[in-house]
Protein backbone atom coordinates (compact mmCIF):
# COMPACT_ATOMS: atom_id res chain seq x y z
CA UNK A 1 0.00 0.00 0.00
CA UNK A 2 0.80 3.70 0.19
CA UNK A 3 0.22 5.94 2.24
CA UNK A 4 -3.24 7.62 3.46
CA UNK A 5 -3.48 10.99 5.00
CA UNK A 6 -5.11 11.83 8.02
CA UNK A 7 -5.50 15.67 8.79
CA UNK A 8 -3.22 16.99 11.44
CA UNK A 9 -3.02 20.46 12.89
CA UNK A 10 0.13 21.65 11.68
CA UNK A 11 0.82 18.65 9.09
CA UNK A 12 -0.93 15.87 7.21
CA UNK A 13 -0.60 12.49 9.42
CA UNK A 14 1.01 9.89 6.61
CA UNK A 15 0.06 6.86 7.70
CA UNK A 16 1.23 3.53 6.10
CA UNK A 17 -1.08 1.70 8.38
CA UNK A 18 -4.77 1.38 8.39
CA UNK A 19 -6.37 4.43 10.92
CA UNK A 20 -9.27 1.92 11.55
CA UNK A 21 -6.97 -0.35 12.73
CA UNK A 22 -5.12 2.15 14.99
CA UNK A 23 -6.25 2.56 18.87
CA UNK A 24 -7.64 4.83 19.68
CA UNK A 25 -5.13 6.37 22.58
CA UNK A 26 -2.43 5.74 19.54
CA UNK A 27 -4.32 7.54 17.22
CA UNK A 28 -4.85 10.68 19.64
CA UNK A 29 -1.16 10.62 20.53
CA UNK A 30 -0.79 11.33 16.90
CA UNK A 31 -2.59 14.11 16.69
CA UNK A 32 -1.05 15.53 19.75
CA UNK A 33 2.36 15.59 17.92
CA UNK A 34 0.92 17.20 14.98
CA UNK A 35 0.25 19.78 17.22
CA UNK A 36 3.85 20.95 17.75
CA UNK A 37 4.58 24.42 16.66
CA UNK A 38 8.22 22.97 15.82
CA UNK A 39 6.65 19.99 13.34
CA UNK A 40 7.65 19.96 9.49
CA UNK A 41 6.55 16.50 9.19
CA UNK A 42 4.85 13.01 10.53
CA UNK A 43 4.89 9.66 9.19
CA UNK A 44 3.42 6.31 10.72
CA UNK A 45 4.84 2.84 10.00
CA UNK A 46 2.58 0.05 9.98
CA UNK A 47 3.88 -1.50 12.80
CA UNK A 48 2.37 1.51 14.99
CA UNK A 49 1.14 1.41 18.83
CA UNK A 50 0.76 3.23 21.98
CA UNK A 51 3.63 4.57 23.72
CA UNK A 52 5.15 7.19 26.13
CA UNK A 53 3.95 10.86 24.46
CA UNK A 54 4.80 9.57 21.06
CA UNK A 55 3.50 6.22 19.70
CA UNK A 56 5.97 3.61 18.64
CA UNK A 57 6.27 3.66 15.36
CA UNK A 58 6.28 7.42 14.21
CA UNK A 59 8.88 9.17 12.72
CA UNK A 60 8.79 13.02 13.47
CA UNK A 61 10.65 15.79 11.39
CA UNK A 62 11.58 19.04 13.39
CA UNK A 63 13.04 22.05 12.75
CA UNK A 64 14.82 23.72 15.48
CA UNK A 65 13.79 21.29 18.49
CA UNK A 66 13.41 17.48 19.14
CA UNK A 67 11.68 15.60 21.86
CA UNK A 68 13.24 13.40 24.26
CA UNK A 69 9.80 11.49 24.52
CA UNK A 70 9.70 10.92 20.92
CA UNK A 71 12.92 9.24 20.83
CA UNK A 72 11.76 6.45 23.43
CA UNK A 73 14.00 5.59 26.83
CA UNK A 74 15.93 2.79 25.51
CA UNK A 75 18.34 5.35 23.15
CA UNK A 76 19.81 3.95 20.33
CA UNK A 77 17.93 0.81 20.59
CA UNK A 78 18.18 -1.48 17.28
CA UNK A 79 19.22 -4.34 15.52
CA UNK A 80 22.51 -6.55 14.25
CA UNK A 81 22.41 -9.49 11.93
CA UNK A 82 25.31 -11.58 10.10
CA UNK A 83 24.87 -13.90 7.25
CA UNK A 84 27.36 -16.73 7.85
CA UNK A 85 28.93 -20.01 6.16
CA UNK A 86 26.92 -22.40 7.70
CA UNK A 87 23.72 -24.13 6.49
CA UNK A 88 20.97 -26.11 8.19
CA UNK A 89 22.63 -29.12 7.34
CA UNK A 90 25.80 -28.33 9.88
CA UNK A 91 22.90 -27.70 12.47
CA UNK A 92 22.69 -30.75 15.18
CA UNK A 93 19.54 -31.97 15.97
CA UNK A 94 19.34 -30.82 19.64
CA UNK A 95 20.03 -27.09 19.71
CA UNK A 96 19.48 -26.32 23.33
CA UNK A 97 23.40 -27.06 23.90
CA UNK A 98 23.86 -24.09 21.60
CA UNK A 99 21.30 -21.96 23.10
CA UNK A 100 22.84 -22.67 26.76
CA UNK A 101 26.35 -21.29 24.95
CA UNK A 102 24.63 -18.23 24.04
CA UNK A 103 23.27 -17.31 27.06
CA UNK A 104 26.68 -18.42 29.26
CA UNK A 105 28.79 -15.82 26.48
CA UNK A 106 26.03 -13.12 27.06
CA UNK A 107 24.36 -11.94 30.33
CA UNK A 108 20.18 -11.51 29.99
CA UNK A 109 17.84 -9.78 32.24
CA UNK A 110 19.46 -7.43 34.47
CA UNK A 111 22.59 -9.14 34.41
CA UNK A 112 26.20 -7.88 33.70
CA UNK A 113 29.85 -9.43 32.79
CA UNK A 114 31.95 -9.94 35.92
CA UNK A 115 34.60 -7.51 34.23
CA UNK A 116 34.26 -5.51 31.27
CA UNK A 117 34.85 -6.98 28.00
CA UNK A 118 38.06 -6.15 25.93
CA UNK A 119 37.35 -5.40 22.53
CA UNK A 120 40.11 -6.38 21.35
CA UNK A 121 40.56 -9.89 22.05
CA UNK A 122 37.05 -9.63 20.01
CA UNK A 123 37.74 -10.64 16.41
CA UNK A 124 37.21 -8.08 14.35
CA UNK A 125 35.64 -5.84 16.35
CA UNK A 126 35.57 -1.95 15.05
CA UNK A 127 37.67 -0.50 17.81
CA UNK A 128 37.54 2.75 15.66
CA UNK A 129 36.52 5.09 18.32
CA UNK A 130 36.16 2.81 21.39
CA UNK A 131 38.58 5.06 23.58
CA UNK A 132 37.39 8.46 22.65
CA UNK A 133 33.79 6.90 23.26
CA UNK A 134 34.48 6.10 27.01
CA UNK A 135 36.70 9.13 27.33
CA UNK A 136 33.54 11.38 26.79
CA UNK A 137 31.88 9.88 29.68
CA UNK A 138 32.48 12.64 31.85
CA UNK A 139 30.84 14.88 29.89
CA UNK A 140 27.38 13.24 30.30
CA UNK A 141 24.93 14.32 32.80
CA UNK A 142 25.99 14.52 36.10
CA UNK A 143 23.09 12.57 37.59
CA UNK A 144 24.44 9.56 36.08
CA UNK A 145 28.21 9.91 35.50
CA UNK A 146 28.10 7.68 39.10
CA UNK A 147 26.91 4.80 37.06
CA UNK A 148 30.17 4.33 35.12
CA UNK A 149 31.48 1.30 36.63
CA UNK A 150 27.61 -0.45 35.46
CA UNK A 151 27.54 1.20 32.12
CA UNK A 152 31.47 -0.97 31.36
CA UNK A 153 29.63 -4.46 32.57
CA UNK A 154 26.70 -4.03 31.07
CA UNK A 155 28.30 -3.45 27.59
CA UNK A 156 27.79 -6.45 25.50
CA UNK A 157 24.88 -7.64 27.48
CA UNK A 158 20.90 -8.21 25.99
CA UNK A 159 19.09 -6.87 28.68
CA UNK A 160 15.32 -8.26 29.13
CA UNK A 161 11.53 -7.35 27.88
CA UNK A 162 11.88 -7.47 23.68
CA UNK A 163 15.44 -7.95 23.36
CA UNK A 164 16.70 -11.02 21.68
CA UNK A 165 19.61 -13.02 20.42
CA UNK A 166 18.93 -15.31 17.73
CA UNK A 167 20.26 -18.43 15.35
CA UNK A 168 18.17 -17.95 11.92
CA UNK A 169 17.93 -19.91 8.43
CA UNK A 170 17.02 -18.22 5.58
CA UNK A 171 14.25 -19.26 2.78
CA UNK A 172 18.00 -20.78 1.11
CA UNK A 173 19.12 -22.98 4.36
CA UNK A 174 21.87 -20.20 5.49
CA UNK A 175 22.82 -19.64 8.85
CA UNK A 176 22.50 -15.93 10.07
CA UNK A 177 22.68 -14.62 13.20
CA UNK A 178 20.77 -12.07 14.85
CA UNK A 179 20.36 -9.57 17.81
CA UNK A 180 18.40 -6.65 19.35
CA UNK A 181 19.16 -4.57 22.19
CA UNK A 182 20.00 -0.74 22.90
CA UNK A 183 21.85 1.08 25.29
CA UNK A 184 20.83 -0.72 28.73
CA UNK A 185 19.94 1.02 31.86
CA UNK A 186 22.30 4.09 30.80
CA UNK A 187 20.78 5.16 27.92
CA UNK A 188 17.57 5.06 30.35
CA UNK A 189 18.40 6.87 32.64
CA UNK A 190 19.72 9.45 30.25
CA UNK A 191 16.38 9.20 28.75
CA UNK A 192 14.25 9.78 32.05
CA UNK A 193 16.71 12.50 33.26
CA UNK A 194 16.64 14.63 29.48
CA UNK A 195 12.62 13.95 29.66
CA UNK A 196 12.26 15.38 33.32
CA UNK A 197 14.20 18.49 32.17
CA UNK A 198 12.36 19.44 29.01
CA UNK A 199 9.18 19.48 31.13
CA UNK A 200 10.59 22.12 33.36
CA UNK A 201 10.97 24.54 30.36
CA UNK A 202 8.48 27.75 29.51
CA UNK A 203 8.10 27.10 26.64
CA UNK A 204 6.48 23.73 27.33
CA UNK A 205 4.08 24.52 29.65
CA UNK A 206 1.19 24.58 27.19
CA UNK A 207 2.03 21.69 25.21
CA UNK A 208 -1.04 19.13 25.22
CA UNK A 209 0.84 16.41 26.50
CA UNK A 210 3.70 17.46 28.61
CA UNK A 211 5.44 14.02 27.89
CA UNK A 212 5.69 15.68 24.51
CA UNK A 213 8.44 18.40 25.80
CA UNK A 214 10.73 19.60 23.16
CA UNK A 215 14.52 21.13 23.83
CA UNK A 216 14.87 23.90 21.28
CA UNK A 217 18.21 24.90 18.97
CA UNK A 218 20.79 26.82 20.79
CA UNK A 219 19.93 26.13 24.28
CA UNK A 220 22.35 25.09 26.92
CA UNK A 221 19.64 22.69 27.58
CA UNK A 222 19.61 21.12 23.82
CA UNK A 223 23.26 20.83 23.77
CA UNK A 224 23.36 18.83 26.70
CA UNK A 225 20.57 16.77 25.33
CA UNK A 226 22.55 16.40 22.28
CA UNK A 227 25.53 15.33 23.70
CA UNK A 228 24.60 12.79 25.79
CA UNK A 229 21.53 11.16 23.33
CA UNK A 230 24.83 10.71 20.62
CA UNK A 231 26.62 9.16 23.06
CA UNK A 232 24.09 7.01 24.35
CA UNK A 233 23.35 5.93 20.50
CA UNK A 234 27.54 5.21 20.47
CA UNK A 235 26.83 3.08 23.18
CA UNK A 236 23.60 1.13 21.67
CA UNK A 237 25.87 0.47 18.78
CA UNK A 238 28.54 -0.67 20.38
CA UNK A 239 26.91 -2.72 22.69
CA UNK A 240 25.42 -4.77 19.98
CA UNK A 241 28.77 -4.91 18.55
CA UNK A 242 30.34 -6.62 21.14
CA UNK A 243 27.51 -8.93 21.46
CA UNK A 244 28.07 -10.02 18.08
CA UNK A 245 31.41 -10.51 18.69
CA UNK A 246 30.61 -12.69 21.66
CA UNK A 247 28.16 -14.64 19.69
CA UNK A 248 30.42 -15.02 16.75
CA UNK A 249 33.11 -16.45 19.30
CA UNK A 250 30.39 -18.93 20.27
CA UNK A 251 29.47 -19.95 16.77
CA UNK A 252 33.59 -20.70 15.98
CA UNK A 253 33.89 -22.77 19.00
CA UNK A 254 30.70 -24.73 18.39
CA UNK A 255 31.58 -25.14 14.31
CA UNK A 256 35.20 -25.28 14.72
CA UNK A 257 35.31 -28.02 12.00
CA UNK A 258 33.01 -26.24 9.61
CA UNK A 259 35.64 -23.07 9.68
CA UNK A 260 32.84 -20.56 9.85
CA UNK A 261 33.44 -17.39 7.82
CA UNK A 262 30.69 -14.48 8.34
CA UNK A 263 29.75 -11.43 6.32
CA UNK A 264 29.86 -7.85 6.90
CA UNK A 265 27.28 -7.58 9.94
CA UNK A 266 24.33 -5.29 8.76
CA UNK A 267 23.13 -2.66 11.81
CA UNK A 268 20.77 -0.27 12.12
CA UNK A 269 18.94 1.97 15.29
CA UNK A 270 15.41 2.13 15.42
CA UNK A 271 14.80 4.39 18.76
CA UNK A 272 16.92 7.33 17.88
CA UNK A 273 17.60 10.95 16.06
CA UNK A 274 19.39 12.09 13.18
CA UNK A 275 20.43 15.64 11.30
CA UNK A 276 18.68 15.06 7.61
CA UNK A 277 17.85 17.92 5.16
CA UNK A 278 14.10 17.60 3.56
CA UNK A 279 13.38 20.36 1.15
CA UNK A 280 16.28 22.43 1.88
CA UNK A 281 15.45 22.48 5.26
CA UNK A 282 17.84 20.63 7.40
CA UNK A 283 15.53 19.07 10.14
CA UNK A 284 15.94 16.69 13.75
CA UNK A 285 14.67 13.54 12.27
CA UNK A 286 13.56 11.33 15.44
CA UNK A 287 12.35 7.79 14.54
CA UNK A 288 10.68 5.83 17.14
CA UNK A 289 10.31 2.04 16.26
CA UNK A 290 11.01 3.05 12.83
CA UNK A 291 14.13 2.12 11.18
CA UNK A 292 16.44 4.10 8.05
CA UNK A 293 14.98 3.25 4.59
CA UNK A 294 17.05 5.19 2.00
CA UNK A 295 17.93 3.72 -0.96
CA UNK A 296 19.79 1.15 -0.87
CA UNK A 297 20.05 1.29 3.03
CA UNK A 298 20.27 -2.39 4.60
CA UNK A 299 17.59 -3.06 7.62
CA UNK A 300 15.96 -5.51 9.63
CA UNK A 301 12.71 -6.05 10.30
CA UNK A 302 11.96 -9.09 13.09
CA UNK A 303 8.55 -10.02 13.87
CA UNK A 304 7.78 -11.72 17.31
CA UNK A 305 10.10 -14.73 18.86
CA UNK A 306 7.87 -17.53 16.76
CA UNK A 307 7.20 -16.13 13.60
CA UNK A 308 10.33 -14.93 11.49
CA UNK A 309 11.93 -11.27 10.22
CA UNK A 310 12.78 -9.58 7.51
CA UNK A 311 16.63 -8.41 6.06
CA UNK A 312 15.17 -5.52 3.61
CA UNK A 313 16.54 -2.69 1.18
CA UNK A 314 15.38 0.80 1.26
CA UNK A 315 13.66 2.29 -1.39
CA UNK A 316 14.37 6.14 -0.19
CA UNK A 317 10.76 7.02 0.14
CA UNK A 318 11.02 11.21 1.09
CA UNK A 319 7.23 10.75 1.92
CA UNK A 320 8.15 8.64 5.04
CA UNK A 321 11.36 10.42 5.49
CA UNK A 322 13.44 7.66 4.06
CA UNK A 323 11.99 5.58 6.95
CA UNK A 324 10.52 1.72 7.92
CA UNK A 325 8.68 -0.36 10.60
CA UNK A 326 10.77 -1.49 13.15
CA UNK A 327 9.36 -4.79 13.54
CA UNK A 328 5.76 -6.48 14.41
CA UNK A 329 4.79 -3.83 16.53
CA UNK A 330 2.77 -4.79 19.62
CA UNK A 331 -0.93 -5.33 19.19
CA UNK A 332 -1.61 -6.12 22.84
CA UNK A 333 0.18 -4.61 26.03
CA UNK A 334 1.82 -7.06 27.78
CA UNK A 335 -0.62 -7.82 30.91
CA UNK A 336 -3.31 -7.88 28.31
CA UNK A 337 -1.24 -11.19 27.34
CA UNK A 338 -0.39 -12.37 30.06
CA UNK A 339 -4.07 -12.69 31.37
CA UNK A 340 -4.88 -14.20 27.88
CA UNK A 341 -2.76 -17.16 27.17
CA UNK A 342 -1.09 -19.91 28.69
CA UNK A 343 2.24 -21.51 28.82
CA UNK A 344 0.72 -23.92 26.52
CA UNK A 345 -0.34 -21.43 23.96
CA UNK A 346 3.63 -20.06 24.13
CA UNK A 347 4.16 -23.63 23.81
CA UNK A 348 2.08 -24.40 20.63
CA UNK A 349 3.00 -20.87 19.03
CA UNK A 350 7.25 -21.53 19.45
CA UNK A 351 6.98 -25.16 18.38
CA UNK A 352 10.12 -26.04 16.38
CA UNK A 353 12.13 -22.77 18.30
CA UNK A 354 14.57 -23.76 20.83
CA UNK A 355 13.20 -20.70 23.53
CA UNK A 356 11.96 -20.64 26.94
CA UNK A 357 8.43 -21.33 27.21
CA UNK A 358 8.01 -20.39 31.00
CA UNK A 359 5.64 -17.82 32.43
CA UNK A 360 8.41 -15.30 32.48
CA UNK A 361 8.32 -14.67 28.56
CA UNK A 362 4.71 -15.09 28.07
CA UNK A 363 4.24 -11.49 27.28
CA UNK A 364 6.55 -11.74 24.14
CA UNK A 365 4.17 -14.60 22.95
CA UNK A 366 3.57 -14.47 18.90
CA UNK A 367 0.08 -13.67 18.98
CA UNK A 368 0.47 -10.97 21.36
CA UNK A 369 2.41 -9.14 18.04
CA UNK A 370 1.25 -7.70 15.06
CA UNK A 371 1.61 -10.41 11.76
CA UNK A 372 4.70 -9.35 10.00
CA UNK A 373 3.35 -10.19 6.53
CA UNK A 374 0.80 -7.65 7.23
CA UNK A 375 3.13 -5.27 8.12
CA UNK A 376 5.76 -5.83 5.30
CA UNK A 377 2.73 -5.77 2.84
CA UNK A 378 2.22 -2.40 4.24
CA UNK A 379 5.49 -0.39 3.33
CA UNK A 380 6.07 -2.28 -0.05
CA UNK A 381 6.67 0.98 -1.16
CA UNK A 382 9.20 1.75 1.40
CA UNK A 383 11.45 -1.24 1.47
CA UNK A 384 12.46 -4.47 -0.74
CA UNK A 385 12.91 -7.82 1.01
CA UNK A 386 16.49 -9.30 0.83
CA UNK A 387 16.04 -12.04 2.87
CA UNK A 388 13.23 -13.72 5.24
CA UNK A 389 14.54 -15.51 8.41
CA UNK A 390 13.23 -18.41 10.53
CA UNK A 391 14.55 -18.20 13.95
CA UNK A 392 15.76 -22.23 15.49
CA UNK A 393 16.66 -20.74 18.58
CA UNK A 394 15.81 -17.77 20.62
CA UNK A 395 17.65 -16.44 23.40
CA UNK A 396 14.96 -13.94 25.22
CA UNK A 397 16.04 -11.56 28.64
Amino acid sequence: MSYVEVPGAKVPIRMWADPASVEDVAMQQLRNVATLPWIKGLAVMPDVHFGKGATVGSVIAMHGAVCPAAVGVDIGCGMSAVKTSLTANDLPGDLSRLRSKIEQAIPVGRGMHGDAVDPGRLHGFPTAGWDDFWGRFGGIAEAVRFRQERATKQMGTLGSGNHFIEFCLDSAGHVWLMLHSGSRNIGKELADFHIGQAQKLPHNQGLVDRDLAVFIADTPQMAAYRNDLFWAQEYAKFNRAIMMGLFQEVVRKEFKKARVTFEPVISCHHNYVAEERYDGMDLLVTRKGAIRAGSGDYGIIPGSMGTGSYIVKGLGNEKSFHSASHGAGRRMSRNSAKRRFSTRDLEEQTRGVECRKDSGVLDEIPAAYKPIEQVMEQQRDLVEVVAKLKQVICVKG
